[in-house]
């Protein structure tokens, strides 16, 4: 029996739990237990009190790292992805450490591809401090997994965007956008557990980015809303974004649930949402 530790256990960890067959007892560590699924072996505790942390010491065959901050704050952002992650490694011992990061770490904003052993510089706080975090997780011999952006159910802003009226996005040059299914998010977090000796770095997107005015575009078309509006500013005033590779995560053989937009977004209008 594999025991697992899912610290910061929130949607990614209970489509993982559910993935997962009966020779894991999955721990769920969070400060509201009560929103766990069946099958989840509640542990309450708060990652920034290092004190509740005792209910989760000891030995692990895996601990998956995928908290997430309160607000869109520095300071939440260090208490969750830094401060969060050196409390329980002071308690746990993991066989097999699993991180949680964000394509956010890279700064590149002209359109250019990034893959794992592409620069990071990113300029915002965000990356920044996902990047220490990572290190942290690295030095203790754990994996790191960078999810470009996520979508699925509940996770429906674009969809919810257009349908609250035209949505400005720029046509040309194009804005980059990058995505990965929640559902593939879960099966990703999976496969790494079981990967014999893997890299320290890995990203998980579905490997075809897109320009955003294509998929505002599309779904709007699909749900009858007004489609894109040009900017009323001068051309150029943003970024292009980048676009994020997945090579290495899918060369591994791990097939994609929805391996683009298209295939993803049918199945969420499928199910009537948002």
């Amino acid at each position: 029996m594999s025991r697992l530790l899912l610290a910061g256990c929130g949607d990614l960890g209970r489509r993982l739990a559910g993935r997962l067959g009966d020779g894991h007892e999955v721990h769920g560590l969070r400060r509201r237990t009560e929103r766990l699924d069946a099958g989840i072996r509640p542990l309450r505790a708060d990652l920034g009190d290092p004190a509740s942390l005792e209910a989760a010491a000891g030995e692990w065959d895996a601990v998956v790292y995928t908290a997430t901050p309160a607000e869109r704050t520095e300071e939440a952002y260090r208490a969750t992805y830094v401060e969060g992650l050196e409390n329980l490694l002071r308690r746990v011992d993991a066989g097999r450490l699993v991180y949680v990061s964000s394509t956010a770490v890279y700064g590149q904003d002209e359109g250019q591809r990034v893959d794992e052993d592409s620069p990071t510089e990113p300029s915002a706080f965000n990356g920044r401090i996902l990047l220490e975090g990572e290190r942290r997780a690295i030095e203790a011999g754990g994996v790191v997994v960078r999810f470009a952006g996520i979508y699925g159910p509940g996770r429906d802003y674009l969809l919810r965007k257009l349908r609250r009226g035209p949505v400005q996005c720029r046509r040309h040059p194009p804005v980059w956008t990058n995505r990965i299914h929640a559902d593939d998010c879960a099966a990703v977090l999976e496969h790494l557990l079981g990967l014999e000796d893997p890299a320290p770095v890995w990203v998980a997107s579905d490997g075809h980015p897109a320009p955003r005015w294509e998929v505002l575009d599309w779904l709007a078309r699909r749900i009858g809303a007004p489609g894109p509006v040009e900017p009323d500013d001068a051309p150029g005033a943003e970024g292009q974004g980048k676009r994020v590779e997945a090579a290495r995560l899918l060369a591994t053989g791990l097939a994609l649930q929805y391996p683009d937009y298209r295939a993803g977004y049918a199945a969420l209008l499928h199910r009537g949402e948002p």
